[in-house]
């Protein structure tokens, strides 16, 4: 059973809803997982409220429209039921989540995590994942921020040293000039570009 510091019961937000929709209590929710699909298996949720109570619910019926999941629960009949649920995130213990295979990870075991670069002798931090961007390449990049510098890192297999999300830390070797590509001008860069 996954516990915080604190002894509580840690959930994963599967969705957040965004608004009623239609005039019978459905919502419409805007997803935080690859796997809606898992709706149709799944009869009970959590909805996260303002006040930071969970209110469990069960599904009735789910569908896609344009672009997002549509969700009916059992007992919310109407635009003022659901309504209430507006901006609430839905939720299940964490011990519910999909097992991924072997070498996938959840973003949000990855965010948070402490990234140490190796090169040659003891490995070095370089800040902590604060996102994961999709949709950038052969691989998904890791925004790890360094005080207020961002680094923009290809979570690549060839480059992942040791991962180990348990203790939140991800040891890496990367290219040589990686870090650098985004790297501020020093005071003798700035002064040649000011030269041309």
């Amino acid at each position: 059973m996954a516990i915080d510091e604190g002894g509580n019961l840690k959930f994963i937000t599967l969705a957040r809803v965004i608004k009623p929709q239609g005039n019978k209590g459905e919502v419409s929710v805007l997803l935080s997982t690859d796997f809606p699909e898992k709706f149709a298996e799944r009869k009970n949720i959590l909805a996260l409220l303002k006040d930071g109570k969970h209110r469990e619910l069960e599904i009735e019926d789910f569908w896609p429209h344009k672009g997002r999941m549509v969700l009916k629960f059992h007992g919310v009949n109407g635009i003022n039921d659901a309504e209430v649920l507006t901006g609430c995130d839905l939720q299940v213990p964490q011990t519910e989540r999909v097992q991924l295979e072997a070498g996938t990870y959840f973003v949000s075991d990855l965010v948070g995590c402490e990234v140490f670069v190796t090169s040659g002798g003891t490995p070095k931090s370089i800040g902590k994942i604060t996102d994961v961007e999709f949709n950038t390449g052969d691989a998904p990049l890791l925004t790890v921020m360094e005080g207020k510098r961002e680094h923009l890192i290809p979570f690549a297999g060839e480059f992942i040293v040791n991962l180990a999300t348990a203790a939140k830390r991800i040891e890496m070797k990367l290219p040589d000039g990686l870090l650098e590509i985004d790297a501020p001008l020093n005071a003798d860069e700035k002064k040649q570009q000011h030269q041309l």
